[in-house]
């Protein structure tokens, strides 16, 4: 199965460079999001997440990208990289991209990364999932058995396109249209942990060095 990780860069303007801190969180995410989203697509991954929390002084910007096959360390290093180096270039350009001091993170999604677009359920083939129907499944010989409504329904993904994914459950397979379900949730089997890289439960090592943040120091600006 392909490794997953973080890498976490200490970057930004050294200590007491700090400029005013300018617009609101929303304007600072989009800035942070134009000139990052064009280097991940660039090299080939999706841009799945982009956060932004203080900690102490600093912003600690968060970024999750993710690719058909996964992405390995190597690729994560990479993009950890090449990120870095453009906030630099915006930044000394004279754009107000992150108003200080910041540490980047990047990252591939864990298993508890809610399932909320079709590549998202497409890469878990074969996984097991949990989700909230909000109808009927889509099989004609199936929709007079199912109760209307919101419920709870646990399969595993047998196939997913860009319009439906189809569910093997306990009665049977089913297709919803994307419509109609909420965040498909992954379930962790523990007869396959094997399968599953212990990097995606959010323990992958750091690569590369940084400063301690505290837990209690950290308040979520924007995710």
């Amino acid at each position: 199965m392909t490794q997953r990780g973080r890498a976490t860069r200490p970057t930004g303007r050294p200590r007491g460079a700090e400029r005013p801190r300018g617009g609101d969180l929303a304007a600072r995410r989009d800035r942070l999001r134009a000139v990052i989203e064009p280097v991940v697509v660039d090299a080939g991954y999706d841009l799945e997440d982009l956060s932004v929390s203080r900690a102490g002084r600093r912003h600690v910007v968060r970024v999750i990208v993710d690719a058909d096959g996964g992405i390995n360390l190597d690729g994560v290093a990479d993009v950890s990289r090449a990120v870095s180096a453009a906030l630099d270039a915006a930044e000394e350009t004279g754009g107000d991209i992150v108003a200080g001091e910041y540490q980047l993170e990047v990252s591939s999604p864990g298993v508890d990364r809610p399932l909320t677009l079709p590549r998202h359920w497409r890469r878990n083939v074969g996984r097991l999932v949990k989700v909230t129907t909000r109808a009927a499944a889509a099989l004609p010989e199936q929709r007079a058995e199912q109760p209307a409504g919101d419920r709870q329904v646990t399969g595993r993904i047998v196939s997913a396109d860009d319009e439906r994914v189809a569910l093997e459950t306990d009665t049977g397979r089913a297709e919803w249209a994307y419509a109609q379900l909420g965040p498909g949730r992954v379930q962790v089997e523990f007869n396959r942990l094997d399968e599953i890289d212990e990097a995606e439960f959010g323990e992958a090592g750091d690569a590369g060095d940084s400063d301690e943040i505290d837990d209690e120091d950290v308040e979520d600006e924007e995710r």
